[in-house]
């Protein structure tokens, strides 16, 4: 299966392409989309660049599913909404592409590749670069989004049956329900 992880931020936005066969890992690509030709006021320009290049990834790769990183609130409120709206760039272009998008935080991807919720981006660096046996540490932002796509990898199969049987809430059913 190939995954491609998507990273979201809305002047760098990672992406990480790997192909799992059980637990056996292989790298494909990794990389950024970056925002920096528009105009850093200019939002619509910006997101129209993030659909596009996700857009572009996914037509020379041609991933079977894709998995994005759930946006947290932080403190800063304006932040977070600009943010959300670089993740939902990105999901409207992959699933104009009709992939399925599978969602973790990012303390789920840490502890999935590092082994704890609180590593460090150097850390995470790191055991991808070791995961994938990779020649150097891919760049940040990379190195997220190929976290994601190792998370999916080894999670995605669990999610799926959980979902299946039942035993798991998804947001929308838990918006359907009014809660």
């Amino acid at each position: 299966m190939r995954i491609l992880g998507i990273d979201p931020g809305l002047r760098r936005t990672g992406f990480g392409v790997l192909d799992a066969d059980g637990a056996r890992l292989a790298y494909v690509a990794s990389g950024v989309i970056e925002t920096r030709s528009a105009a850093q006021g200019d939002l619509p320009a910006r997101l129209k660049l993030l659909f596009e290049g996700i857009r572009e990834v996914t037509e020379r790769y041609q991933p079977e599913v894709a998995a994005v990183e759930i946006v947290f609130v932080n403190v800063n409120p304006q932040a977070t909404l600009l943010l959300g709206q670089a993740r939902g760039a990105c999901v409207t272009a992959l699933v104009a592409r009709e992939l399925p998008v599978a969602e973790y935080t990012a303390l789920q991807m840490k502890q999935a590749v590092a082994g704890h919720g609180k590593a460090a981006k150097a850390q995470v660096q790191a055991m991808v670069q070791r995961l994938l046996a990779l020649p150097r540490a891919p760049g940040p932002d990379a190195a997220d989004a190929l976290g994601l796509a190792i998370t999916h990898a080894h999670a995605g199969t669990l999610v799926q049956r959980l979902h299946a049987a039942g035993a798991m809430r998804t947001t929308a059913s838990m918006f359907r329900r009014g809660r």
